[in-house]
């Protein structure tokens, strides 16, 4: 065999070694992504309070609001809420009247499903 024989055996060889390198690297990247989502996505079931549980949380640092028998923990929302402190008139109670009211834009029907933390037990 020559030299120019034995260079381009090599060359190939490695131009092939590093394609399968290229190839190979995204899959377990891919493989290893895939499976942290499915640990992250553990799906709950959604849990049960009574009034009573729900009107503990009666205050601006912690405000938890019901409406349509649904539980929401809105306390981080209470100080971007754009009508101030009316959000917080129904804490620890039911909400679900003022929350469909006229001044609400559609959007924050949308927008509550972020907070929902449970249903209440009637």
């Amino acid at each position: 065999m020559h030299m120019e024989d034995m260079e381009i055996i090599i060359v190939t060889l490695m131009m092939g070694f590093l394609l399968a390198i290229f190839i190979a690297i995204p899959r377990v990247f891919k493989s290893d992504q895939r499976k942290a989502v499915q640990s992250n996505n553990v799906v709950k079931a959604p849990k049960a309070y009574t009034k009573a549980e729900v009107s503990l949380h009666d205050k601006r640092t912690d405000c938890w609001i019901i409406i349509k028998q649904k539980i929401y923990d809105v306390t981080s929302y209470v100080e971007e809420h754009p009508g101030g402190d009316a959000i917080l008139a129904h804490a620890g109670d039911d909400s679900t009247e003022g929350f469909y009211g006229p001044q609400h834009a559609t959007r924050v029907f949308d927008m509550i499903e972020d907070f929902y933390v449970g249903d209440l037990l009637e």
